[in-house]
């Protein structure tokens, strides 16, 4: 069977032949990584009455997928703006949060990337460190805009994150300024930059797949995390 799996868009301003408007997308990256793991990929954009009531949109799903994107607004846990935080997108926090959260409490198999990493820890109560140099001193986790820079991760021995990469020391493809502070209830930090140590894997070991990673495995064709995703998913629909 072909397990169908959710991906979280958003609104943004794109420009396609000779139109621009406002759209709802996510990178394709994401569709082709599912669909050459053997899934359906249905892209989900953000919808006001799910926010109180995720379920009819779940319901058909056998996996889900937090894409990444701007900044969560920092108000999703109890924090004032720093100047470098993006401006903050309340519809989208707020619709990906509560899918975070069902998605939790359904043991629907559950993957966050990057932004979606952060989502999942602010939706199970943790925070977010919001500009990365004033905690670790270096640019190197968002080097230039609109690139990605690579570095590695060390994986715990025998964490969901280790299996899902295939290796313990794994190559990443990075682009983010934001990072993990408190770790939401349930969640155990799994991974962690070389560069610094900073948290870089989070998952839950109480459910069968809750794992939230801060690099882009989307942008990486030799990258096994969202196939881990889509045979949990298959064995899961199963």
């Amino acid at each position: 069977m072909r397990p169908l799996i959710g991906i979280c868009t958003y609104f943004d301003e794109i420009r396609w032949g000779a139109w621009q408007d406002r759209a709802a997308m996510v990178p394709a990256g994401y569709v082709g990584a599912v669909q050459r793991a053997g899934g359906i990929a249905l892209l989900l954009p953000p919808d006001r009455e799910a926010v109180d009531d995720p379920d009819p949109l779940l319901d058909p799903l056998d996996g889900l997928i937090l894409a990444g994107g701007v900044d969560v607004g920092p108000a999703t846990y109890g924090a004032d703006p720093h100047p470098e935080t993006d401006p903050p997108n309340e519809l989208r926090d707020a619709f990906e949060l509560a899918m975070a959260r069902r998605a939790l409490e359904r043991e629907i198999p559950l993957l966050g990337i990057c932004r979606g990493m952060q989502v999942m820890n602010v939706a199970a109560g943790g925070t977010l460190h919001q500009h990365l140099p004033d905690i670790v001193g270096h640019d190197e986790h968002r080097v230039e805009l609109g690139t990605f820079n690579e570095h590695a991760v060390r994986l715990a021995d025998g964490s969901l994150a280790a299996r899902a990469a295939g290796e313990r020391v794994h190559r990443t493809k990075s682009h983010h300024h934001q990072g993990i502070d408190a770790v939401g209830e349930g969640f155990v930090v799994t991974g962690w930059s070389e560069l610094d140590e900073l948290p870089e894997a989070i998952e839950d070991p109480g459910r069968r797949f809750a794992l939230g990673v801060q690099w882009h495995p989307e942008a990486d064709e030799t990258s096994r995390l969202i196939a881990a995703l889509v045979e949990d998913a298959r064995s899961a629909a199963r």
